[in-house]
């Protein structure tokens, strides 16, 4: 479910801007900011970069049916779903810095526009995915600054998002229970 939510996520973002802009090619890539030898990738040149940066269980609430109905009546045990973050950072990369500032101005627009992404408003949302919220990640200048020292990156201007609410389920099954077939209302006296 990560990979279809991000692939979600940047293609809804990339038609955004490309209808703002009336845009024939995409301007947003999904990718690291970084190669694993140091080097920035090519394809993120004059793009806004979409990168996973953490992924956090979602503790708050239950989410989890123990139970799922079978064909024959019975119920199969399965080990509980759970809720995922996915922390995202979206980057402007290009070579002109208003057009930097131009591209990151219309995803914080989109993002704010589409606080919620769901079948209501999302016809294409992927099968598996219910709703997907997304809010700012309020971090201090010196927090942001850790990131991408961390990532080893030199800075480009940057929003941070979290992504709600990703269900992932193994679909394991743990046992079966059979279904109550005829139960019975006579109350024994004492």
């Amino acid at each position: 479910m990560i990979a279809q939510a991000m692939q979600f996520m940047n293609s809804s973002l990339d038609q955004f801007l490309r209808n703002r802009f009336g845009l024939d090619e995409s301007k947003v890539v999904l990718n690291n900011l970084i190669e694993s030898n140091g080097s920035i990738p090519t394809i993120n040149q004059n793009k806004l970069v979409i990168s996973l940066i953490n992924v956090e269980k979602e503790t708050n609430k239950a989410f989890y049916n123990h139970n799922r109905k079978l064909t024959n009546g019975n119920f199969s045990d399965v080990s509980p779903s759970e809720r995922y973050n996915l922390i995202v950072l979206v980057s402007s990369n290009f070579d002109d810095y208003s057009e930097t500032l131009k591209f990151l101005n219309a995803a914080i627009l989109y993002f704010q526009a589409n606080t919620v992404l769901d079948a209501q408003t999302s016809s294409n949302i992927p099968a598996g995915l219910h709703k997907l919220e997304f809010e700012v990640e309020k971090i201090s200048y010196h927090q942001m600054q850790g990131l991408w020292t961390a990532m080893g990156a030199k800075y480009q201007p940057s929003i941070i998002y979290k992504m709600r609410l990703i269900t992932i389920q193994a679909n394991e099954t743990e046992g079966f229970i059979p279904a109550v077939l005829q139960y019975s209302t006579t109350i024994n006296p004492l």
